[in-house]
């Protein structure tokens, strides 16, 4: 019976009306408490302004600091006690910008900055009180949760994009690209060199930037937007900057400063060679027994043997070509493209949708910001195995582009048993040892001050599997604090198209379009079931961040028929809007509770043909405390709808559906409370918890493996039919051979726990916990329960040189994962890695029997030696 729309306000909507109104009356209480009064010792720009006060820039702050030459280099050795700094441009008088908002920072910072013809020259004074500087011998990019110095550079003063560079006490470097709009990304890496030191009076750092590592414009009358920051981590992460940085305006660069002067660089240009050697032995294990006869004699226990492959030995070779100091060639040619760093483990059960990876391959990520966008049609983790790759990326003037190709080996390199199984060699023979071809264009044009527009293509082809798409995408700055972007993008595909369509299980290149073989076992003709599908997709969104209240509208959308086959897709045949209201409190320094802030986010999803898939309101409270400690609760009431037609075929007058039953879809409604906390209260402790339990989840009715067959009630009765012999008379009812699935709603519990101790400078340990547990209402059952226990250890010997042991397991699969790496990294591109990879079960089941196997069980492994080389050379004047 369906609820009446009295019970659905009562239960759902009401709760999170009242829990809104709950969070702004704690919210609005803590309005009466004073703030604590600013020091003056910074001058009066620098002393707290009411709100609603502009903050006056001082003149040499808002003039373009005009960079000094030097006449010989520095020393980088972290003293700063060369003559040549006393001749740099000092910058002083920092305003604390987080938590506080333009007030004194709690502690002085002296920056000198100058340059010669090949580097950029950086020197750092950052005044503590001696003993309560966090600072550790970190590993490279891993730098922002202790003390530190930040530094953006806008070398094209185009407001849009910058470089970010870090650096700790003791000079360990962290670097990255901001997109204004997109966020930063730290996986690109840089030469540089840097050096920092303790002293009496805080810590002191040196950095030298070559400009060759750089993209940029330069010259007599060119300007360089710059920021440069200091954080302090045990005073919750303030953030102190050299320019004030105002709350009612978005956008970092839009409010940089400026550096100019830098004349008679140098214009050569750079080349880098980085040749790599990879060997790698492994073992995996394989049937002792062959397919064909287990199948024959069921009763037979496979136990399976280890097979050790011969060594492998792979050469590679990286190149970058400086063209000019704004565009660059980069050409990998059997690049060892092998993650040092295997994925985290997470859960899989009960999935319905992709999960996505970070790509970690350092051949695409440089210039990958240039590609990225918001519907991401470009994921080059798509690229799996390319034997040559290419890409030329750069900016001339207000343009900025990108070309990518790879010829992509993964797609036609099967496996040795499947290249040898009678059955399967017919279906993959036209397949065997081809190569995909990718290409990816990508143009921007930078508009007014702070506006874009772009286009970008992509392309992927593989024997009948062809993938086009091309859009257009902008941005668009419409008022100091407000935005508007969109994308939409077109897609016209080749490819396998079993009737119906579903999103559920379409055919990989591993498992190609196969109608089956004639009566001599030969392949029979697929070319019916190869089709041209055009589909469309768009996304948009208005911001408005604002100081205090600000709101987002935003949405996106994909047709059923939308390909990207070089990006990452997660839902097709949807749309989705959300409109997002926030409001933060001013934040207060001093005082206990710094700050809070609450939100409301009402979306949902409907299909193109108009039916809706699911709504949701959440409301949110969090309050934020001394000691970087936070602690928030939240709570989303919604309904969700499936349909059939997305899991598998729709129901006919003469055929069944996808679901078991009558009916063709599901629904429930759902409440999901929630909370989160976390604290860093020193250098060595941090935690972070988040709990979620949703009444109304669905069990999708997929199974949860051997350990958890499915639980729903057609599944159920298909085994007791099955169990008590009824499937084996002549007439077996119609339960025996069904196959449907059968969606249901339950209870489910999610937990996330993170722990992290570093009992020295050097030693470093984070344990992390996932659990997931779904329990079914109607058949009262456990449909999965999964938990995730993670250790990541590592020793850090000195900048350059660590050892890290991650393991892994997962009860769902029994599995038990191991990697153990020794390392050494003196500057990106040379490196050394011997490392050493697992893969156990433990009381799991037989992947050749699927029966319970005790003990210890060893699935796989891996030793490599990865070797890499960077030789760097200049040319020209």
């Amino acid at each position: 019976m369906k609820r009446s729309a009295a019970a659905v306000l009562v239960k759902h909507i009401f709760p999170t009306l009242a829990f809104i109104l709950f969070g702004f009356l704690i919210a609005v209480a803590q309005v009466a408490t004073p703030s604590p009064s600013p020091s003056p010792e910074a001058g009066e720009a620098a002393a707290g302004k009411p709100p609603s006060t502009k903050v006056v820039v001082p003149p040499e702050k808002s003039e373009p600091v005009v960079v000094p030459r030097f006449e010989k280099p520095p020393v980088i050795d972290g003293k700063l006690d060369d003559d040549v700094w006393k001749t740099a441009v000092p910058l002083k008088d920092f305003y604390q910008t987080s938590p506080g908002d333009n007030i004194a920072p709690s502690q002085p910072t002296e920056v000198f900055i100058g340059y010669d013809s090949k580097f950029l020259y950086f020197g750092f004074h950052a005044y503590d009180e001696p003993g309560k500087v966090r600072a550790t011998v970190a590993a490279r990019d891993d730098v922002f949760d202790e003390d530190n110095v930040r530094v953006f550079l806008d070398t094209f003063n185009d407001q849009r994009k910058a470089y970010v560079l870090g650096f700790n006490p003791l000079g360990v470097q962290q670097d990255g690209i901001r997109t204004e709009g997109s966020g930063e990304d730290y996986s690109v890496d840089i030469v540089m060199e840097s050096k920092g030191q303790l002293t009496s009076d805080g810590w002191t750092l040196e950095v030298a930037i070559p400009f060759k590592s750089l993209r940029y414009e330069a010259g007599k009358g060119k300007l360089w937007g710059f920021h440069v920051w200091r954080n302090i981590a045990r005073l919750n992460d303030e953030i102190d900057s050299w320019v004030p940085i105002s709350r009612d305006r978005s956008g970092l660069m839009s409010q940089a400063a400026h550096l100019t002067g830098l004349i008679g660089i140098s214009t050569e240009r750079t080349l880098e060679l980085i040749p790599s050697l990879t060997f790698s032995e492994t073992g995996k294990r394989v049937n002792s027994i062959p397919a064909s006869e287990l199948a024959l004699n069921p009763a037979l226990r496979d136990p399976g043997r280890t097979l050790n492959l011969p060594i492998k030995v792979e050469p590679g070779l990286t190149v970058k070509y400086g063209i000019t100091p704004t565009v660059t060639l980069d050409l990998a040619l059997n690049p060892d493209f092998a993650q040092v760093e295997a994925d985290q483990t997470v859960i899989t059960a009960n999935q319905r949708f992709p999960i996505f990876f970070e790509e970690k391959r350092p051949f695409f990520l440089e210039g990958i910001e240039i590609f990225r966008t918001d519907l991401q049609p470009v994921h080059t983790r798509a690229i799996i195995d390319p034997d040559i790759a290419m890409k030329i990326t750069g900016k001339l003037g207000r343009n900025t582009f990108g070309l990518m190709l790879a010829s992509d080996n993964a797609p036609g390199n099967f496996t040795e048993e499947d290249r040898t199984d009678p059955e399967v060699l017919p279906v993959i023979e036209r397949f065997l040892d081809k190569n995909a071809y990718i290409g990816v264009l990508r143009l921007k044009r930078d508009i007014g001050t702070d506006s874009s527009l772009g286009f970008i293509a992509t392309t992927y082809n593989f024997i009948e599997k062809h993938n086009q798409l091309a859009g257009f995408d902008g941005r668009f700055r419409l008022g100091p604090q407000t935005y508007f972007n969109f994308q939409v993008l077109g897609t016209t595909s080749r490819r396998c198209s079993f009737e119906p369509r579903t999103p559920k299980h379409e055919p990989t290149i591993a498992e190609p379009c196969f109608a089956g073989t004639d009566d001599d076992g030969q392949p029979l003709s697929t070319r019916n079931h190869y089709r041209t599908r055009n589909g469309l997709a768009y996304s948009y969104g208005y911001d408005h961040p604002g100081r205090h209240f600000g709101y987002r509208f935003s949405g996106e959308g994909r047709t059923r028929d939308y390909r990207a086959e070089v990006g990452f897709t997660r839902r097709r045949n949807t749309n989705f809007h959300d409109f997002f209201l926030r409001y933060s409190s001013e934040p207060k320094p001093k005082a206990t509770l710094l700050s809070w802030r609450v939100f409301n986010s009402t979306r949902g999803n409907y299909d193109w043909q108009g039916n809706m898939q699911n709504w949701e309101d959440e409301a949110q409270i969090q309050w934020n405390f001394q000691r970087s400690s936070y602690f928030g609760i939240g709570f989303v009431g919604g309904y969700e709808r499936l349909f059939e037609e997305e899991f598998g075929p729709a129901r006919t007058a003469f055929q069944g559906g996808a679901f078991f039953g009558p009916n063709s879809e599901r629904s429930t409604y759902q409440a999901t409370p929630y909370f989160f906390a976390g604290t860093r209260p020193s250098k060595k402790f941090g935690a972070n918890v988040l709990v979620v339990h949703t009444s109304g989840a669905f069990d999708l009715d997929f199974g949860g493996g051997p350990k958890f067959p499915r639980v729903s009630p057609a599944a159920l009765a298909n085994a007791n039919a099955i169990a008590t012999g009824q499937c084996d008379g002549e007439d077996p009812p119609f339960i025996c051979f069904d196959p449907s699935q059968d969606p249901g709603p339950g209870r489910q519990l999610n937990m996330e726990l993170e722990f992290s101790y570093q009992p020295t400078d050097a030693l470093s340990f984070e344990l992390e916990y996932n659990k997931q547990r779904l329990w079914r209402r109607d058949t009262r059952r456990v449909a999965f329960e999964d938990n995730v226990y993670s250790l990541n250890s590592t020793y850090q010997f000195t900048r350059f040189i660590f050892a890290r042991a991650r393991v892994d397991y997962a009860t769902l699969e029994s599995s038990l994962r191991g990697q153990f790496l020794l390392g050494w990294t003196p500057n990106p591109g040379t490196a050394f890695y011997a490392g050493y990879n697992d893969d156990l079960v433990r009381n799991g089941f037989s992947p050749f029997t699927g029966q319970l196997e005790p003990g210890l069980r060893r699935n796989g492994r891996t030793f490599f030696i990865k070797l890499s080389y960077l030789i760097r050379r200049s040319f020209g004047s």
